[in-house]
């Protein structure tokens, strides 16, 4: 465990720098409001307008084109981390197909993988129906579905692949072009703690998020509250990864510890 003095030297930096990267983001005006309780949102949802932010970035798609129009929808806490992800990721030159908030989709899941697009915020259960998605909280992210597709096995003990052209890339190669497992760690030092990889039944290889119980959290705070409680996991993640006083650890352990 890092001493206190320096988790709370690095907190400080990051919301220094969440400052900076937070100007780049735009907040929820009373137009993107109204049209996100016309085509996403409803009554009820874990999180409304004020929570939310739009972080804008550039992205490169799969021909190495540069692309200046990438817009995803995430809880306003984290959207500083978010702007630094996906500025990380243009850096590494790491392929999006392209990047567009839900509304244009109806807030349908499957239509937004169809299209390949990547995508953060949706008011919705989680697949098969439940408890609210991370995503309705905007506290989940889903690049590259094709390549990175969500795999079920249904009553006959058959895979399903979601979108269904996903099948293609069901044999994972990590090397291939925006396969979500190059950037798995630079999600968790981001804040987004958990991917869909990891998982055993169902596997979503495009799915990064929090943990559930943090996303409550984060839900009841005002925005200044909880982006310090988003960046102080950020800050004990990336101790517990560097070593800070001690032995650095697995990624998975760091996760559960810090998220």
């Amino acid at each position: 465990m890092a001493p206190a003095s320096v988790l709370r030297r690095l907190t400080l930096v990051l919301l220094s720098a969440g400052m900076m990267a937070g100007a780049a983001a735009a907040g929820l005006d009373s137009e993107q409001c109204v049209l996100l309780k016309q085509h996403v949102l409803q009554p009820g949802a874990p999180v409304d307008c004020p929570q939310l932010q739009v972080v804008r970035f550039s992205y490169l798609d799969f021909d190495q084109v540069r692309h200046d129009d990438g817009e995803i929808m995430v809880m306003a806490a984290v959207a500083p981390q978010v702007k630094a992800l996906f500025d990380e990721l243009l850096k590494r030159r790491f392929p999006l197909a392209q990047a567009r908030l839900m509304e244009h989709y109806q807030g349908n899941d499957d239509a937004s993988m169809a299209d390949n697009n990547t995508s953060a915020f949706n008011d919705r259960p989680i697949t098969g129906g439940g408890a609210a998605s991370l995503h309705a909280y905007g506290l989940a992210i889903d690049i590259n579905p094709l390549q990175n597709p969500y795999v079920r096995r249904d009553a006959q003990g058959r895979l399903v692949y979601s979108p269904p052209a996903g099948q293609a890339f069901g044999e994972r190669i990590a090397s291939r072009a925006g396969s979500s497992e190059q950037v798995v760690e630079l999600f968790a030092q981001h804040g987004f703690l958990t991917w869909g990889g990891d998982w055993k039944k169902p596997i979503d290889y495009q799915h990064f998020q929090v943990s559930r119980k943090l996303a409550e959290r984060l839900a009841r705070l005002p925005a200044p509250q909880a982006r310090q409680l988003f960046e102080s996991t950020v800050v004990a993640y990336r101790a517990c990864r560097t070593g800070h006083g001690g032995k650095p650890k697995d990624r998975k352990v760091c996760a559960a510890a810090a998220g």
